[in-house]
């Protein structure tokens, strides 16, 4: 795979992000940010798989400072983390990015008005997505943005491109909630378990028999007949 990249849109949003760190962790973390977006690139949705080896090549930092920084980057919702079965897959906060591809979705149109000295103007070809719109109104909430996200259908956020970080974490949120509905209310499993408890207790098991031997009732009392 080629790494190699004439250049990288990384706005100072980031280096701001990252302010809350003293200075030589705020460097670290910096580093090995960029030997992530290395290999994470706008096609592949700014998702890269790597291990801390690769990163310790490209930084030349030991490997307790590599899985410190990217715990950092992963609690400031930088570099999302996820387990695979041969290192991590990372995946990049596009916020902290600008488009390499400029006017995506757009068309460059000339409009010559009076007093425009032929200024070129941008006309927007395409509406904003329902994820855009949601992005936008929640915009610096990561848990309500992914939240209302996780509402719309599921072949909406496989199909957004624009907006990967946000569908992916939104499609976990998604398949989070599905397995929660799925799950007994623990009430009812403790309900059970007590009376599987009770069910083995040999004095209640031996007052159970007496009952139904002389058809009596839980209290005692003679099944069918007037307790008065």
């Amino acid at each position: 795979m080629d790494t190699s990249r004439g250049f990288l849109f990384i706005t100072y949003k980031l280096y701001h992000h990252l302010n809350k760190l003293d200075g030589e962790h705020k460097s670290h973390c910096l580093n090995v940010f960029l030997s992530v977006m290395k290999y994470a690139w706008k096609k592949n949705g700014y998702e890269a798989r790597l291990r801390h080896e690769t990163i310790h090549k490209d930084t030349g930092l030991c490997r307790t400072t590599i899985k410190k920084c990217l715990s950092t980057l992963n609690k400031l919702n930088v570099v999302k983390s996820f387990r695979g079965k041969s290192g991590k897959t990372y995946i990049v906060n596009e916020v902290f990015l600008k488009a390499e591809k400029l006017f995506t979705n757009s068309k460059i149109a000339t409009i010559y008005t009076e007093h425009s000295r032929k200024t070129p103007t941008l006309i927007e070809q395409n509406t904003l997505s329902n994820t855009d719109k949601i992005i936008s109104k929640n915009k610096g909430n990561l848990d309500d943005t992914i939240n209302e996200l996780a509402t719309l259908p599921l072949p909406d956020l496989k199909g957004d491109t624009k907006n990967v970080y946000y569908c992916k974490l939104a499609i976990e949120r998604k398949e989070e909630l599905a397995r929660q509905k799925n799950l007994v209310d623990p009430k009812i499993i403790q309900r059970e378990l007590k009376k599987i408890t009770k069910e083995k207790n040999f004095a209640y098991k031996r007052k159970k028999e007496y009952n139904i031997r002389n058809n009596l009732d839980y209290k005692g009392n003679p099944i069918g007949k007037n307790k008065d």
